[in-house]
């Protein structure tokens, strides 16, 4: 079992990399250690209230104290993201004119909050803050889970019934209905054009999970007109490959979509953790291909999203569900270079009937960190890290000691941000350094990245660009500081040059 000081090693190695040769002056040669890059994520579910708000009906000002402390605990555990589910019911956790407010904030669905706010823009607010991405997160389909109690006249049931099937528990949209299709990307481009998020983002709900009958047959989702219509229309597919072409429109079109609306916001899945059983061989489990008509395999090659989160809720060594065996796979199957970042059940480290130990997730976020072509770990779901049930949150937390930037979308049209300008805020000799920093251009940035020496030791802080305002401990284990870089990160995490402060001088 690999425990804290080997992970740790492990995350320390991806940056012994060659240094980052700076000119000061013209001619004296600077080597910045390269800036940590890793993505640190949490699911924030609203469904059936599971993460937040606790239950339907409380306050505004209760509300907002519990994202607050949500997103204080992911801010002290270094985490860099949050993934914030905005639309689990054909509804709305913000100001929408598509679709009606939740009922998972209000208890009863088209309540807005009382008093009024907009719980998106509030999440965006707060963890840009704290220098915390925030993606949207949709489920595309799902018209009504069993613990939402209330409809309101607006809702896509009632406003359009012929789109909505009804299967097993649930009221599902279906995706073989064009109008339903065009209803859902007009709901993924109003949030991207209307609020600051940083990606968009859709867990394992396409074509719903498979219920039985009595008789343990699988019940066939009631498509039947959607499927005529193709049929009569010419379409020659066969049925289930028709379903996964469908999905798979979907996927296409949500990534032109929010690539034309703003080219810097990611796009994001979190498929089902086997895209087939057998693939690779010694897997066994549900086929998502053929269950959810999920061919997450394809939109990866097709580089239809910008990083897959393939749901990995398996323990390390059973070899049937094998974490490491299924985090190389899906690996193996990126042609075009997307960000690969595994999710993992931090609630199992509980279950002991599952034979987990508290050193599993330690031991997986090491396992990542191994992998070449992962670079992150998203976690589900926010409820276990507030609980810190046997210090688990710690644990992660320890981990995450060393800050580290958002792995760069290098594919993603952007600007690279010129060197901020930095200035020395007076000459006092106390402990801390003050330093006042902006912009070089007009060019957006999200972070600031402080890297100061102390002798041969350098510090490293990374704090959102709203903070123009910037302190430095003067004195670090003895040593004075003489040397302060400061660069600007753009919006899909490049770099600019450095501005090099010299402690009594600064650099041109």
């Amino acid at each position: 079992m690999m425990g804290r000081s080997t992970c740790h090693t492990a995350f320390m190695a991806l940056l012994l990399a060659v240094a980052c040769p700076v000119k000061s002056n013209g001619e004296t040669m600077v080597d910045l250690p390269p800036v940590p890059r890793e993505f640190r994520a949490v699911w924030i579910a609203t469904v059936d209230n599971i993460d937040w708000p606790s239950k339907p009906g409380l306050s505004t000002k209760e509300q907002k104290a519990e994202m607050i402390g949500i997103l204080d605990r992911c801010a002290a555990m270094n985490l860099n993201a949050v993934i914030f589910q905005v639309r689990p019911v054909a509804d709305a956790f913000y100001k929408s004119e598509l679709e009606p407010w939740s009922a998972y904030l209000s208890g009863e669905q088209g309540v807005a909050p009382k008093p009024y706010y907009d719980p998106l823009e509030f999440v965006v607010e707060e963890s840009h803050k704290r220098g915390m991405e925030v993606h949207a997160w949709f489920n595309p389909y799902r018209a009504q889970h069993p613990s939402n109690k209330t409809v309101d006249e607006g809702h896509v049931s009632q406003k359009h019934s012929d789109w909505v099937k009804s299967y097993g528990p649930y009221l599902w949209m279906d995706p073989g209905n064009d109008e339903a299709l065009e209803h859902t990307l007009s709901v993924f481009r109003d949030v991207v054009k209307r609020y600051d998020v940083d990606g968009v983002h859709v867990d394992d709900y396409f074509y719903p999970y498979p219920v039985n009958d009595k008789s343990g047959k699988r019940v066939s989702f009631p498509d039947d007109e959607s499927w005529e219509a193709y049929t009569s229309g010419g379409g020659e597919l066969n049925r289930e490959d028709w379903r996964r072409d469908n999905i798979n429109r979907l996927i296409e079109r949500v990534y032109e979509a929010v690539r034309a609306e703003k080219p810097h916001v990611k796009v994001g899945y979190s498929p089902f953790g086997i895209w087939r059983p057998g693939h690779p061989e010694q897997i066994k489990g549900f086929d998502a291909y053929d269950g959810l008509y999920a061919d997450a395999k394809l939109w990866l090659v097709e580089g239809w999203l910008d990083y897959l989160t393939p749901q990995i809720y398996w323990a390390t060594d059973p070899p049937a569900q094998s974490f490491p065996v299924l985090l190389k796979w899906w690996v193996e199957q990126n042609e075009k270079g997307r960000h690969i970042w595994p999710g993992q059940s931090v609630g199992r480290s509980y279950a002991t009937d599952r034979g987990w130990s508290l050193g599993e997730i330690p031991r997986q976020i090491s396992l990542t960190r191994a992998q070449p072509g992962a670079n992150g770990n998203v976690f589900f779901s926010m409820k276990t890290l507030m609980r810190n049930k046997k210090n688990l949150a710690d644990s992660i937390g320890q981990l995450y000691e060393l800050p580290a930037l958002v792995p760069e979308s290098t594919w993603l049209e952007s600007e690279t941000p010129a060197s901020p300008e930095v200035s020395e805020k007076g000459r006092s000799k106390g402990a801390v350094i003050t330093l006042k920093v902006k912009p070089g251009d007009e060019a957006e940035v999200s972070h600031w990245v402080i890297q100061s020496r102390h002798g041969v030791k350098w510090e490293l802080q990374i704090v959102p660009a709203s903070e123009r305002v910037i302190h430095v401990d003067r004195t670090q284990n003895g040593r004075l500081c003489d040397l302060v870089a400061v660069r600007a990160v753009g919006r899909t995490g490049k770099l600019s040059k450095p501005e090099l402060v010299w402690m009594g001088k600064k650099s041109k």
